[in-house]
């Protein structure tokens, strides 16, 4: 005979409250008050100023720009209160019927079919070559690093004095040379300042890449090695699939800067040109909003290019994780 006692049946490592079949006692008061916080309530309180950084800087005219997107918005004096009324998507209607709006947007695609595929591409081949041990690396790391801390002004007055018609570049094409020059050009404009952005951004890139491949184990490499894989073949099958999510990163990071193009179309191309085959929506939004003071109609421009941005952000993260 046998005496049975109390959480005897229970299973090893079960709680208390399942031996005895009691539901779970409710949590105190104080832990509900310590989740708020998080584990850590000093950290919270360090990063509480950058949250109210996001809410007021990107947040509230996020908001302001969606209000203003949906009614009949225009500046007035200070104290002046006139009527605003609701027009629904009017303005998004005047938008996507702009034949200027449109053209922008396809600008900005050009931009993006020369500038995302060469910033992860060359970022990801010299950061190889630099992970690899050439000779002189510090002074590489430096050189690619230089253009993306100098002044953007600075650097295309540099630019500018390359491509001009009687500059460097023309002089050492001689006949070949294109008429009208680079970026008086309308078809070469764009893709003169898609070349401009990947050359200032590289060294930036490059260098997440280079903090991405300390995470691949060397021990990939030397496998590889082994089994008789070249050197295109460890970068393909090593180094490529080691820093994807870096490649994600880069990918997001050069859509977005693409997308929001202004300070180098407004200093190369004098706002745009030539006639308008380097203008861009963000450059639109300035002026429509401030020099055309249209700002209801600026707000549907900059509405619809976050949505622009958030799609292709997605679809590069969704395809970078399908491969």
């Amino acid at each position: 005979m046998s005496t049975v006692t109390a959480g005897a049946g229970a299973a090893p490592g079960a709680g208390p409250g399942a031996s005895t079949g009691r539901a779970p006692a409710p949590a105190p008061r104080g832990r509900s008050r310590r989740r708020w916080w998080g584990g850590q309530p000093l950290g919270t309180l360090f990063a509480a100023p950058y949250l109210v950084f996001v809410l007021v800087v990107f947040a509230y005219p996020l908001g302001f720009s969606a209000y203003m997107a949906f009614h009949d918005y225009f500046f007035t004096a200070p104290g002046v209160e006139v009527p605003k009324p609701f027009v629904g998507f009017d303005n998004f209607q005047a938008v996507l019927t702009d034949p200027q709006v449109l053209a922008s947007f396809r600008n900005t695609a050009v931009f993006l079919v020369i500038n995302v595929p060469l910033t992860v591409g060359l970022a990801l081949v010299l950061a190889s070559a630099l992970n690899a041990g050439v000779r002189w690396a510090a002074a590489y790391r430096v050189a690619y690093y230089v253009p993306y801390l100098t002044a953007s002004v600075s650097l295309v007055g540099v630019w500018m004095l390359l491509f001009s018609s009687n500059g460097l570049v023309n002089a050492v094409l001689g006949p070949l040379a294109p008429d009208p020059s680079w970026l008086a050009n309308k078809a070469l404009a764009m893709p003169t300042i898609a070349l401009y952005v990947t050359w200032k951004q590289l060294g930036f890139y490059v260098l997440l890449y280079l903090a991405a491949l300390q995470n691949v184990p060397r021990e990939l490499y030397e496998s590889a090695e082994t089994d008789g894989a070249g050197g295109v073949q460890r970068f393909l099958n090593v180094t490529v699939p080691g820093v994807r999510s870096a490649t994600t990163l880069v990918l997001v990071l050069a859509i977005i800067t693409g997308t929001n193009l202004f300070t180098e179309p407004y200093l190369l191309t004098g706002g745009g040109g030539p006639d308008g085959a380097s203008v861009t929506p963000v450059l639109l939004i300035y002026q429509r909003g401030i020099q055309q003071q249209n700002p209801d109609v600026a707000a549907a421009i900059g509405m619809v290019l976050v949505i622009v941005v958030g799609l292709l952000s997605l679809a590069a993260q969704r395809l970078n994780r399908e491969r």
